[in-house]
């Protein structure tokens, strides 16, 4: 029952038909058929097709049959207030089917014209259920239940699979006459009109940054501490302006932290900008993510390769930049001075040659590095975050360093008295998976060897709203994506895959350095699923090098043969010139890759020989099988 949406239409209400049980059974069935027909046409600007029609004309006679029966066993259920395709506010048309506040809870429906539910179905309402709970003012507090009606199937038998409770069509008035009382009432009008404010991507997020739009208010992002994080940029950088001094302030974090978020917020939203004034500039050394921003926002201005701010400062002349104020992303990706010698010709790492040019703006600067813990992937990024004190023992001026606890040994070249610490400056929480605060540790686990502990994990997750399902069978996985997000175009879904693993592409999987090249990163991330370029094709294939930074709903993870377990070990066979830890760059690789989804993943390990003991080894952590 999802619909094609156009944004540019958002009207007083934002839903298909409103009232109680009662009115519903008082109006003839046709009249309630046409308001919704009608509120479709007039929201989107489409007629509804033949199937949603006849969905609608089934749940409702469902509906009929069951709510005559439940007033007979519950005259006060006469009153439950039900709103029919209520439009989540600012999700691209999701649309539960029917969401009933009763009795001081909520109740979450979704119709299946089917004799069983697959876990897409299970996961789709799930989901509804979980992000009103989380983002959904007027819903918390107040008890959710989420509800799959499998229209075709003819017992009277219910189940709970993942916190859904499945519930054939006879069996829906029996199961609402037994729920509880909750004292505390729910205001339908109320409740139809509440904030609705979701966890925004990283694309979303730019988006609204760069159109001088304000964020959602996210509870998790308060909790993590990012608007404490932000206030404390804006107060260095006035300090830094005031009393003519440099600062360095580097910002740690797990995949999804929000790094990212928080650069581009504090360059084009501190105080300096409020006043009119463009003296900060943002820099990435991830090509990828350059390329999505500049495409999703039609400016190349909004981020600026690293690679061009050290050629025109550093290469073609030393020159000073005109910004006091840059931030440096993805800063794990930062070279070493062995790789900036070779493909540059400068003298000192990344680090060294930014504080170098820094100090050429007179009187005062503010560098903000952005360093994703585990996730140095490329050669010459394996010196880590004490290539900083290199520079700043270069520093012809005095630097403020400020840093979390745990790398301030690092700091040798500042004295104590500009060493400024404090745990605001690591982020340990991932916001890109909704509620699932524990994805990054289960990954962690599954990658240190303890598949025990990750299973321990995975019930939390799954509790959280965050699925992960382990298959063999390529097709049911990219099936199960298009059953999930069946007309939710703005969900994006995509292969992703080791940029080292060699055994893929038997499997329709092109990983290969020429076809991954040939791969439209911009489009790949934005496009709607009926574009041949977008991710939800599943034409192109992106590896940890083109999602670092990125993200989608949904990734299958194609897992190669680069990283096998074998003999109670994770091991890879994969050499790379220059490099001195093969097996670490290649864990944190899947590190990358396991860490793109936000509203779950599936594994794909190929169905040969050589990976059956990673499969099991897998499947040991508690992942779900898909089959």
């Amino acid at each position: 029952m999802g619909a094609n949406v156009n944004r540019n239409l958002f009207s007083s209400f934002n839903y298909g038909w409103k009232g109680t049980i009662a009115t519903f059974l008082s109006i003839p069935l046709e009249n309630w058929l046409v308001t919704l027909q009608q509120n479709y046409a007039f929201l989107y600007r489409q007629q509804s097709t033949a199937t949603h029609r006849q969905a609608w004309l089934d749940s409702g006679e469902i509906l009929r049959s069951q709510f005559t029966q439940l007033l007979q066993l519950r005259p006060t259920s006469a009153d439950w207030f039900l709103i029919f395709e209520y439009e989540l506010p600012q999700e691209g048309g999701r649309r539960p089917d029917l969401v009933i506040l009763a009795t001081g809870q909520i109740l979450v429906l979704e119709f299946k014209q089917k004799v069983k539910p697959n876990a897409a179905d299970l996961d789709q309402v799930a989901a509804y259920a979980r992000d009103l709970a989380e983002y959904h003012r007027a819903s918390q507090g107040h008890p959710i239940q989420a509800l799959l009606i499998p229209t075709r199937n003819p017992t009277a038998d219910t189940d709970i699979v993942q916190n859904v409770t499945i519930l054939p069509p006879l069996a829906i008035a029996q199961h609402f006459n037994h729920l509880p009382e909750f004292s505390f009432p729910i205001h339908p009008e109320s409740w139809i009109q509440a904030d609705y404010a979701p966890l925004p991507s990283v694309i979303q997020a730019a988006r609204a940054i760069f159109q001088h739009e304000p964020l959602p208010d996210i509870k998790r992002a308060q909790s993590a501490g990012i608007p404490d994080l932000l206030a404390y940029l804006n107060q260095v950088l006035l300090m830094a302006q005031t009393d003519q001094e440099r600062h360095l302030i580097l910002i740690t974090g797990v995949p999804g932290a929000g790094k990212t978020l928080v650069g581009l917020q504090f360059v084009y939203q501190n105080p300096i900008q409020a006043a009119g004034e463009r003296q900060a500039i943002y820099l990435s050394g991830n090509g990828p993510l350059i390329a999505v921003l500049q495409y999703a926002l039609k400016s190349r201005a909004f981020v600026q390769a690293a690679r061009n701010f050290y050629i025109q400062h550093e290469v073609r002349r030393q020159s000073a930049p005109k910004e006091h104020i840059i931030v440096f992303d993805e800063a794990q990706r930062a070279w070493d001075s062995n790789r900036m010698g070779q493909e540059y010709g400068i003298v000192g790492s990344a680090p060294v040659a930014i504080l170098r040019i820094a100090e050429r703006q007179p009187d005062w600067s503010v560098v903000v590095g952005l360093i994703g813990e585990g996730q140095q992937i490329h050669v010459g990024e394996e010196e880590g975050i004490e290539q900083w004190n290199q520079g700043l023992e270069q520093a012809r001026s005095p630097w403020q360093v400020h840093c979390s606890p745990q790398h301030a040994e690092y700091f040798t070249a500042v004295a104590p008295d500009h060493l400024h610490t404090a745990d605001l400056f690591n982020l340990t929480t991932s916001l890109r998976t909704h509620l699932a605060k524990h994805v990054q540790t289960w990954v962690a686990c599954v990658l240190a060897a303890e598949p025990h502990r990750a299973a321990e994990i995975m019930p939390d997750l799954i509790a959280e709203g965050f699925v992960a399902y382990l298959t063999r069978d390529l097709a049911a996985a990219q099936q199960y994506c298009r059953d999930r997000y069946q007309h939710q175009l703005d969900k994006r879904y995509g292969l992703l895959a080791s940029s080292r693993a060699r055994n893929l592409v038997n499997y329709g999987i092109p990983n290969d350095y020429k076809s991954t090249q040939r791969v439209k990163v911009g489009p790949w991330y934005i496009d709607p699923p009926d574009s041949s370029d977008s991710c939800c094709a599943f034409t192109g294939v992106v590896t940890e090098f083109g999602c670092q930074g990125l993200e989608l709903d949904f990734p299958i993870i194609a897992w190669g043969d680069d990283l096998l377990w074998q003999t109670s070990q994770w091991m890879t066979h994969t050499r790379q010139r220059q490099v001195r830890d093969p097996l670490r760059l290649r864990l944190n690789s899947y590190r990358v890759l396991l860490t793109r989804g936000r509203d779950g993943l599936i594994i794909f390990v190929p169905p040969e020989a050589k990976l059956n003991s990673t499969y099991l080894l897998l499947m040991a952590t508690g992942l779900i099988s898909l089959e």
